[in-house]
This record gives structure tokens, sequence and C-alpha cells, in this order.
């Protein structure tokens, strides 16, 4: 792991948990999967996982940690831009932990949707409903709960909302959401 990695990466228990939501799914794509936590996990429930990341560095350390854990050959990698090859794209399931400012978000009171990077969180959920409706997303302990359930109004009909909040030995450590049906063979 880099720097980064490290206070970015989803904690392994965390991810398990948010693997097993879609265990079964064919595709899963990862849009934001720095060194491969999340892509990892999903491997390990699911036939096929798509990790996406646009800096090459963070791509190789996942690959790197991918044969850590046997699991490389359900994964392809990806270097670029999310954004521009979701049109390109097809999957089950899309996972988004798009990057959440680094420790600085802890400062927020509550942190809004346009706080994510590289766009905001409902430009970020528009290109995702387009390639599959049951899209998990993990986010800082702090957002706003009621804009970010507001998502599933972007469908017609609106999408079916889980909450999950995350601790890790006690620790508040975020908050996923899931949306969709998560019902996978």
């Amino acid at each position: 792991m880099d720097e980064e990695g490290w206070f970015s990466v989803t904690p392994e228990e965390i991810a398990a948990r948010q693997a097993r939501w879609c265990a079964g799914a064919g595709v899963v794509i990862d849009a934001f999967a720095g060194v491969g936590g999340n892509a990892i996990q999903f491997a390990q429930m699911c036939h096929h996982v798509v990790a996406i990341d646009i800096d090459p560095k963070k791509v190789a350390l996942a690959s790197d940690n991918a044969k850590i854990y046997g699991v490389e050959d359900y994964i392809d990698f990806i270097v670029g831009d999310f954004f521009q090859l979701a049109p390109f794209l097809k999957g089950d399931v899309v996972f988004l932990s798009p990057p959440w400012g680094g420790p600085s978000y802890k400062a927020k009171e509550s942190f809004t949707l346009d706080l994510l990077k590289p766009k905001d969180g409902h430009s970020l959920f528009q290109v995702a409903q387009a390639i599959t409706p049951n899209i998990i997303m993990y986010l800082p302990r702090n957002v706003d709960l009621l804009q970010a359930t507001a998502l599933s109004w972007l469908s017609s009909p609106p999408l079916d909302v889980e909450i999950e909040e995350n601790f890790v030995r006690g620790n508040s450590k975020g908050i996923t959401i899931y949306f969709g049906d998560n019902i996978f063979p």
C-alpha cells in the first residue's frame, strides 16, 4: 500500500460485508478501486470484477494485492477515468467509493454529496445508474443521509434503499448505502 491507501482503503471486514450483499452477481464494477480492497472482496463473492482507477500506481498495487489473495484471475484492472469508461461498461453492480477529500472530511459536521471528488454524488450516481440500478455507495460516517438516500428517487420507480452504519472495533468508519434489489443467482 502507499500512504494514501492506508487511510482510503475500506477496512477488510466492511469490504467483505459489502461483497456479501451482491454474492453471486455476474460482474461488479469498482469505479474507484484504489489499492483493491473492495475489488478483492468482490472477487471472492462474485463471478468477475472490473476494477478501475485513474492512478496507474494504485492499479499496480491493487493487482499485487489481488495476487496475494489469489483472486487475480477474477479481476480486470483498468487504468482509466470511470466517467469516460462508463458508457462502455456492462455490469450487475456498481460499487462507488469515490475520494472523500482525505482525512479532512471528519472536520465537516455534515458531509454533503457535492464534496465528493472528482464529481458530485448526484452526477456520480447518475453515471452508475446508466449501467445498472444495483449500486453500492460507501460514504463518510458524517454523510447527509437524507441527501444520499434521496438518490433513489432519480429512478422511476424509486430504487429500494438499505443503509448500513459500518463499525470496526466499536468505531464508526463509514456508511454503506445499497440501492436496488440485490437478488443475484
